[in-house]
């Protein structure tokens, strides 16, 4: 199978966990670029936290943000898909999201905006994006009035809570009861906030698999010409998408038993994208 497309994952595969590159990885996606792959990142980050990278990279076509739900064109950051909540479900979220004492965060487009709830887990959303805004009361924040009346392009990106496990449930039912169908939510323990929970809630229909669908198809690509690369529960859609799958070696077993491939190289080490580069697509990485 020839392959012609490299999707990579940023935080846990491309970058360590203090949000660095490892030079041979950055160096290995150039040469792929240069042999004449197309290259793109397909992240869970917003786009103010993925453009240094893509930036780093020289990319100019689309990147795919806030997983899969926002696809922006990196030459000139236009976006060209943004799948928000909006309307009715937007206002469910929000209404479940100050109902039970959870530290809510908005996502809108590049920026996250919270109250004083999120003080403490500021430094868990930088990860997402260095864009950053503090507002008196997150629940009346004028983003909430613009998704509830948003057209169809519209919307707020993402929305993420912190808080104990009974917080998260009770958030997270309160959120699937109200929004249904028009928004998808998942909750999860924390890596790195011990003994506490997370929650996303994002608009219908965008995942990293329906990203890498839309980014193969806008470069004319196969989908079985497609590879990626992975670490995390949130790219399983892509690893099921791409022609062929490489998973980190530090990803959980659930994610690694979706993956055409498992790497010993781990986020900290690094080298697991320079391998991908050189076995799957035969490009020497200088």
């Amino acid at each position: 199978m020839s392959l012609k497309l490299l999707a990579v994952d940023l935080d846990g595969t491309l970058l360590d966990a203090a949000g660095r590159p490892h030079e041979r990885d950055l160096r290995a996606l150039r040469a792929a670029s240069d042999a004449g792959v197309t290259v793109t990142i397909v992240t869970g980050r917003l786009y103010s936290g993925t453009r240094p990278t893509a930036e780093a990279l020289g990319l100019r076509g689309p990147v795919a943000c806030a997983d899969g739900s926002h696809v922006v064109r990196a030459h000139d950051h236009e976006t060209l898909v943004h799948l928000g909540i909006r309307g009715s479900a937007a206002a469910a979220v929000r209404d479940s999201l100050t109902a039970h004492g959870a530290a809510g965060f908005l996502f809108v487009r590049e920026r996250i905006v919270h109250d004083a709830s999120g003080d403490p887990f500021v430094d868990y959303v930088r990860l997402w994006s260095s864009d950053i805004q503090r507002t008196q009361d997150l629940a009346t924040h004028e983003a909430w009035a613009d998704a509830e009346d948003a057209g169809e392009a519209d919307g707020v990106t993402a929305v993420v809570a912190v808080g104990t496990s009974e917080q998260i449930a009770r958030t997270c039912e309160g959120m699937r009861l109200g929004a249904g169908d028009a928004a998808q939510v998942v909750s999860f323990p924390l890596r790195r906030v011990e003994g506490m929970w997370g929650l996303v809630a994002r608009g219908a229909g965008g995942t990293k698999g329906s990203a890498l669908h839309w980014i193969a198809d806008h470069h004319g690509i196969a989908h079985d010409e497609t590879a990626c690369v992975g670490d995390w529960l949130n790219d399983i859609p892509m690893l099921k998408v791409a022609g062929r799958s490489f998973a980190m070696g530090q990803a959980p077993d659930e994610v690694k038993k979706h993956a055409t491939v498992v790497l010993t190289e781990t986020s900290e080490t690094g080298g697991g994208i320079a391998r991908v580069v050189e076995d799957a697509f035969g490009i020497r990485v200088p």
